[in-house]
């Protein structure tokens, strides 16, 4: 899953993508000008909206997100703690709204609660697909009960696949959704990394899970 972050301060920044980055794929823009850019332009799983930006306050991106259509789940962060400026995030379309400072392990379970409740949401963080298991808060990956040791990125293609399984995903797709969009990453980079899931799952257990559809992508078989 891919989030955006919206915060000008760096060190903040940094910090919550350092702790964040084990569950998600994350785009930062340190102004509203190219958050919007951002938003407009990509797919997120959540977007996270500090109040407080050097050109268009958060409340103004929150309005133009939800004017344009965009129901992509809203945590607005802000140093006021005043009930007023609560009460607008939420009437401008905010799912949720957190003051500084706070802890980076109640930003995630937040984002997990929103992420699960969205239109374009998944109930479950435990998934599972013919016998392969993927538990998406203890970062773990298991098939028929055999751990498989999976790098980051490796499991983040496979969270990919899985919960679109069934669904053939092109290699845009997946380069949108599983890697941060300034790593300028080639698609021949997908094709890498479905064959590092290939040999941890297909040819380790003898099995046909990972399947190229010709000129098109990958899916994962249900």
């Amino acid at each position: 899953m891919k989030i955006l972050l919206i915060e000008d301060d760096r060190q903040t920044a940094s910090a919550i993508k350092e702790m964040l980055k084990v569950y998600y794929a994350i785009d930062i823009a340190y102004t509203g000008q190219k958050g919007e850019e951002l938003i407009f332009d990509n797919d997120y799983d959540a977007i996270v909206l500090d109040v407080v930006l050097p050109d268009i306050d958060g409340f103004q991106i929150c309005r133009d997100i939800r004017e344009n259509d965009i129901k992509t789940p809203i945590i607005m962060l802000t140093g006021k703690a005043e009930t007023g400026d609560k009460i607008n995030a939420l009437n401008l379309g905010a799912d949720d709204y957190l003051t500084k400072p706070f802890s980076f392990e109640e930003l995630h379970a937040r984002l997990q609660a929103l992420i699960r409740r969205s239109p374009n949401g998944f109930s479950s963080d435990r998934l599972s697909v013919n016998g392969l298991v993927l538990d998406t808060t203890s970062n773990t990956a298991e098939y028929n009960g055999n751990k498989i040791e999976l790098r980051l990125k490796e499991f983040r293609l496979l969270e990919y696949l899985m919960r679109n399984a069934g669904k053939v995903l092109t290699r845009s797709m997946i380069l949108e959704h599983v890697w941060e969009s300034d790593t300028n990453q080639l698609t021949n980079t997908v094709d890498v990394h479905i064959n590092y899931l290939r040999n941890k799952i297909d040819r380790q257990f003898g099995v046909k899970m990972i399947k190229s559809v010709h000129s098109l992508g990958y899916k994962i078989t249900t």
